[in-house]
């Protein structure tokens, strides 16, 4: 049984369906975010985004006890929190570590399509870049 079949089991599908609709449009709008980053004008309002998107994540995977996806939510919100404080431009260290993130949470869309177990969260991803230039 996969990822879409456990939840599917578990929780309400009508739940199931909103959480993964709403997982769909955030991941498909979070690397142009990330890439906005760079840009001065565009970083304010990206990097509230992004935070958005990440506590979202966080708060329904914690829901429904996705708790891979929950910790790498939360280790990504801790560290968008502390881009907020920041002025641009962030490194370019930064800005590729949450494409790579960008990346996983793509791969688990792909596991929930596909009714996949979640993959496994790549070790390099917990690595925490410097986050300034």
């Amino acid at each position: 049984m996969g990822i879409r079949s456990d939840l599917d089991a578990n929780f309400d599908f009508e739940i199931v369906d909103e959480f993964l609709d709403h997982y769909s449009m955030m991941v498909e709008s979070m690397e142009i975010m990330i890439l906005d980053l760079s840009n001065p004008e565009m970083y304010r309002r990206s990097v509230d985004e992004l935070f958005r998107v990440f506590h979202n994540i966080k708060s329904a995977s914690g829901y429904l006890k996705l708790v891979s996806m929950q910790k790498l939510s939360t280790l990504v919100e801790d560290e968008l929190e502390k881009l907020r404080s920041m002025e641009p431009p962030v490194s370019q260290e930064a800005i590729n570590w949450l494409l790579s993130i960008s990346d996983m949470y793509a791969k688990w869309h792909e596991d929930f399509k596909l009714d996949n177990e979640l993959s496994k969260i790549k070790y390099s991803l917990l690595k925490i870049p410097d986050l300034e230039q």
